[in-house]
């Protein structure tokens, strides 16, 4: 690599690359903020037997029983009566992992259902509602839920392919191990006369961690798995779409097959003549995925996603920070103890039996339908951020318009409070009418304030937002009036049946920390609001008032309540409040924060709107209290003191169409990331977006500063993208031995493989051929296959910024490489020189005597054989490892074979160098004491050139000795980088093997081991630039026109480019198996040209790429 320009241009992308590393390094090792609750339990863990003709010595089934006394096993399980789960553990994890979920089942079992709240509830929008209607989850539970565990040894199941496939034919076993166990169960309890109700289990409700959930749906499609052994299947931070790791062929393969399975599973089984046979396969599996949200690094919800495998129909995923209940991100692991998570999820499982049948509901509907109420929040559907944006009374199945047309009945059930909680007139207290756009409750007073919808919702504020703290129906109640007016007892009827009531629209949100109060009757700090209500204009139509209705509250010791309660409404107009950061102002901030300031009586919803998804660049938000209307001299503490007694602390709820809803409350200074996926090859416009709403009180004038967090941000994109760089590195270096491939081909000196890779990144032609233009073709391919395009200018600048990042990556390790074989070498050449001048050692020649010696050996003809074929000695080892151990040892022997080759032609080219050097020196230094006898003497004898090549006929002739060398070691040192890559990929894999070492491994699937073949072929036959001279062929139709290797490299490389830019780095391998196996055969094809004496073919290509 000559130049400065050249230099500049290498050091600026290992400066990038080592910048954004660390930092993301940084940000990632980072102590995570956790707000779980740790659960507590008294496990244990009984043991099923197995039949004695079931070969399963490896792994085994426990059933999980809560409580701190002793119990009889074999009672215990004589008495099995509930509704069987089984619980898989995931990458690396233990049976043991299940006690948190199964004691909290217990607890719940004996707890009984969730109090009651009347917040609005989402609803299953994309099913069809019939028979639904009445639908009620169950208010108490009839049937406690029998955990099982299967213990998977801790096996990494993330790493290997074929483990992940043992894993899954044993799960399978374990379902019917427990069905047959309650079979068994029942008939022990028959014989000894006990009383036996009930009807056995069917099927296992699967619960799977991790891995674990994957290995749950792989079990589902298993051709071995009794016909609707399984209905139901929750995964807990379970990747869906590809291996958390993507980097084994057979892994990739794997997740492929089963979820093409899974798609097949749901499409109707039809004749070729277009005759209905069955209904799917699938139709009665529910499958709910729950993603742990930001912080955890290992599964990202997009790979938990089901999009394209199970259809809404039959399942969604859901993120834990916006989970009922739950509200919170968490870790990989955590998501298993937190408490507020697992008792939702325990409650959830249990609502899903049936009080009449005591199994799990039948019908998918009812299943999907239970999982929505106890798992989603109906922020989404409230505030219309859902893709099937329905009217907010959705979820109630009546529209608004149509309440005048309804019964009386019809609207109560729809829209009104419960009768056990309904107020009556006479318990207010006098109506207050509002005659300003904003509403305030600082109290429960008893009182009912009345709104003029049509006054107040003028001049474009037709909108209509109230966030309070006082819970629906007990604490606030609101109505929709036609005209104003008070029941009476006589017209009450009549009256109420213009009424409509939207307390039951109001929608829940996590509430902060309480207020704090330092004696009771003391003024104390805003409370956080924990509902929020929203009226469109549409929804409002034909009404002329809006009541809110605060419920009375007794007196404290005789003082007045304290002001805990709050309650805001303001009418608005949302032009108002909305703000739009675009790619430009986001980049801008990350250098200059930008600065937003809100006058008192601003909206009360902020809707921020970022172009680049907080996914990929997260934004650090700061609110700051600048004032409330209270004039104070006191400093800017004192006034933040003061206005915290009068304005709510803001709440921001962040909405992104991967990962769904997250809520922070209490937010003040906070850097908001959500768990999307942006600007990948199958990602829409529509997580291109992010939508943060604020909602701060308009009593308060605010100042909010927005800025890019460079470390939140370089963490995320190391996340994101970290297979795409995997698989860009494989294709820069093949790139780059295509550029030294098509400098041999040019009869030019063939470059190192740093000088290949920087002249690859240079402008204009290079770098859009080999990196501008496999982006364009991805997208394309994207379109045919998706149907859907991603944002083109910002997945052209990110694919562009992994492709110089991968480049960087790739520099530091060829630079560490090359510096570690450099070291070598001229350590290698000094201690030969030492040796050299210790000849006349006594020791030394002792040790001489020795190698005589042991030359004998050597001269065996076996030896000699083996010793001229030093391939054939890498082939018969690396082969047999690849196919019978592990790939990755053959890889390994394969490394060592590139090592120590490239040490020997580096070695070769410093002494050959040290030699000329010592020559020319010896020629300059007689030279200058003017011996011309001398001189005549050493030019005759061709003093600069003094070694001859070791082939005549090489098309090197030209070059001298360390010349060529150097050639060598280039082209060895490229090709060792590269199956230096693809052992490291091969890594995870070998780390589970040496797990199970000695515990009865099986033969590595066939298509790593025939992939690893291909790569070995490649190590063997195309080592050395003269192999690329067997590589040119004519192109028909162009009048004797050659192309060569480079045309080789070069489809290799935008193949892996193209699957990189897809997540799916394992398909590498597939590229470079191909470039082996054409290497073997223009070996096979040129050796039998040579027995035939076919020299003129030779011959051709020799002149062809010497001309």
């Amino acid at each position: 690599m000559q130049g400065f320009k050249a230099k500049c241009k290498v050091g600026a992308l290992v400066v990038l690359f080592l910048w954004v590393g660390l930092a993301a390094l940084y940000g990632l090792l980072k102590p995570i903020p956790n707000g779980c609750v740790m659960t507590y339990m008294y496990p244990t863990y009984i043991p099923i037997s197995t039949p004695a003709n079931v070969s399963s010595e490896k792994y085994g089934l426990f059933l999980y029983h809560e409580g701190w006394k002793k119990i009889d096993f074999a009672e215990h399980i004589k008495k099995l009566d509930g509704v069987p789960v089984l619980f898989i553990p995931g990458n690396g994890g233990s049976y043991k992992q299940v006690r948190s979920v199964a004691a909290e089942s217990f607890r719940a079992y004996q707890g009984g259902p969730l109090e009651p709240t009347f917040y609005q509830e989402a609803s299953a929008l994309t099913i069809e509602m019939e028979d639904l209607d009445d639908f009620v989850l169950p208010s108490e539970y009839t049937h406690k839920l029998d955990w099982f565990s299967v213990d998977l040894e801790g096996e990494h199941s993330a790493m290997d392919g074929r483990i992940l496939e043992e894993h899954t034919e044993y799960v399978v076993y374990a379902i019917h191990r427990i069905l047959d166990q309650y079979q068994e169960s029942h008939e022990a309890r028959s014989k000894e006369g006990a009383e036996v109700s009930g009807n056995l289990p069917t099927s296992v409700i699967l619960v799977g961690h991790s891995m674990g959930g994957f290995v749950a749906r792989a079990a589902v499609v298993h051709p071995h798995l009794r016909k609707s052994a399984v209905e139901t299947i929750l995964t807990l931070s379970s990747p869906h779409r590809s291996p958390p790791v993507a980097l084994q062929p057979s892994l990739g393969h794997f997740f492929s097959k089963v979820n093409e399975e899974w798609k097949k599973g749901y499409e109707m089984q039809i004749t070729h003549a277009g005759h209905f046979v069955s209904s799917p396969k699938l139709s009665n599996v529910v499958v709910v995925s729950v993603a742990g949200g930001v912080h955890d690094y290992q599964v990202r919800s997009k790979l938990a996603s089901l999009d394209g495998i199970v259809p809404p129909t039959h399942g969604f995923m859901i993120g834990s920070s916006g989970m009922k209940n739950v509200w919170l991100s968490m870790e990989h692991q955590a998501i298993l103890w937190c408490n507020q998570l697992v008792v939702q999820i325990s409650h959830t499982l249990l609502s899903l039996i049936n009080p009449k049948t005591g199994h799990p509901f039948s019908s998918t509907q009812e299943r999907l339908l239970v999982f929505t109420k106890m798992l989603q929040s109906g922020i989404p559907q409230s505030l219309k951020w859902l893709r099937h944006a329905q009217p907010s009374w959705a979820s109630r199945d009546v529209p608004i318009k149509d309440t005048r047309g309804a019964t009386e009945s019809q609207i109560q059930d729809s829209f009104s409070c419960p009768p056990f909680v309904h107020w009556t007139d006479d318990g207010l207290e006098k109506d207050l009418y509002i005659q300003s756009t904003s509403v305030t409750v600082l109290a429960m007073d008893g009182r009912r304030r009345w709104l003029d919808i049509k006054k107040l919702g003028s001049n474009g504020r037709g909108h209509f937002i109230f966030v309070t703290n006082l819970a629906p129906c007990s604490g606030v109640r609101l109505h929709l009036w036609p005209e104003k007016g008070t029941l009476s007892s006589d017209d009450k009827t009549s009256a109420s049946k213009r009424i409509v009531e939207v307390t039951s629209k109001m929608v829940h949100i996590p509430s902060g920390p309480a207020p704090r109060q330092i004696e009771p009757g003391s003024q104390t700090e805003q409370a956080p609001p924990s509902a929020l209500l929203q009226l469109s204009p549409e929804e409002m139509h034909g009404f002329r008032f809006l009541t809110i209705s605060v419920a009375p509250r007794p007196t404290v010791s005789g003082r007045p309540p304290p002001a805990a309660s709050m309650a805001v409404g303001q009418f608005f107009n949302p032009e108002e409040g909305k703000r739009i950061f675009s790619p430009g102002m986001l980049l801008c901030s990350s250098y200059v924060q930008e600065e937003l300031y809100l006058k008192e009586d601003h909206p009360l919803m902020l809707n921020l709107s970022f172009s680049i998804s907080l996914g990929l660049l997260p934004v650090t938000l700061s609110l700051r209290t600048a004032g409330c209307g209270i004039k104070s001299s006191t400093g800017d503490a004192e006034q933040s003191s003061l206005c915290k007694l009068r304005c709510f602390p803001p709440v921001a709820l962040a909405w992104d169409s991967i990962s769904g809803l997250h809520v922070i409350p209490n937010i003040y200074s906070e850097t908001i990331t959500v768990d999307s996926s942006p600007t990948m090859w199958d990602s829409g416009q529509e997580s291109e977006k992010t939508t943060v709403l604020l909602l701060v009180d308009s009593h308060c004038s605010y100042e909010i500063g927005v800025s890019i967090s460079v470390i939140a941000a370089a963490s995320r994109f190391c996340l994101l993208y970290a297979p795409q760089i995997v698989g860009l590195m494989i294709a820069l270096i093949i790139f780059a031995l295509m550029r030294q491939a098509h400098a041999w081909e040019l009869e030019s000196s063939m470059p190192s493989i740093l000088t290949a890779v920087e002249l690859n990144l240079r402008m204009p032609l290079p770098f859009i051929l080999l990196a501008v233009l496999p982006i364009f073709v991805s997208l394309v391919l994207s379109l045919l296959t998706t149907q859907r395009l991603p944002p083109v200018t910002s997945f052209l600048f990110v694919s562009i910024v992994c492709y110089l990042m991968a480049t960087g990556f790739l520099i530091v390790l060829i630079l560490s490489s090359q510096l570690l074989l450099y070291a070598a070498a001229i350590t290698h050449i000094f201690i030969k020189k030492r040796w050299q001048a210790w000849e006349d050692n006594f020791c030394i020649a002792f040790l001489h005597q020795i190698l005589d010696f042991s030359s004998i050996f050597y001269s065996l003809k076996v030896m000699q054989i083996l010793r001229g074929n030093p391939n054939l000695v890498v082939a018969f080892v690396t082969i047999p490892l690849v196919c019978f151990v592990h790939p990755a040892l053959g890889l390994i022997v394969l490394l060592l074979a590139h090592g120590f080759h490239c040490h020997t032609a580096l070695c070769s080219f410093w002494a050959a160098s040290f030699r000329n050097h010592a020559q020319r020196k010896e020629f300059h230094d007689h030279r200058t004491k003017g011996n011309p006898s001398l001189l005549s003497k050493m030019q005759s004898s061709d003093a600069f050139d003094p070694l001859p090549l070791v082939d005549e006929n090489s098309p090197n002739s030209a070059k001298t000795f360390s010349d060529s060398q150097l050639e060598i070691f280039n082209n060895r040192h490229g090709i060792l980088i590269l199956h230096f890559l693809a052992m490291l990929m091969f890594v995870p894999s070998l780390v589970a093997w040496l797990q199970r070492f000695g515990m009865g491994q099986s033969f590595p699937w066939f298509i790593d081991a025939a992939l690893c073949v291909g790569v070995i072929l490649h190590g063997l036959c195309g080592s050395r630039p003269e192999d690329i001279d067997s590589l040119s062929f004519s192109i028909p139709g162009t009048r004797g026109r050659e192309v060569g290797l480079s045309l080789v490299y070069l489809l290799a490389g935008y193949y892996t480019f193209l699957h990189a830019l897809a997540s799916a780095p394992y398909r590498a391998f597939y590229a470079m198996a191909a470039i082996g196996a054409i290497f073997f055969t223009s070996r096979i094809i040129d050796r039998r040209n040579r027995e035939r004496g076919d020299v003129n073919l030779r011959n051709s290509r020799r002149h062809f790429h010497r001309h």
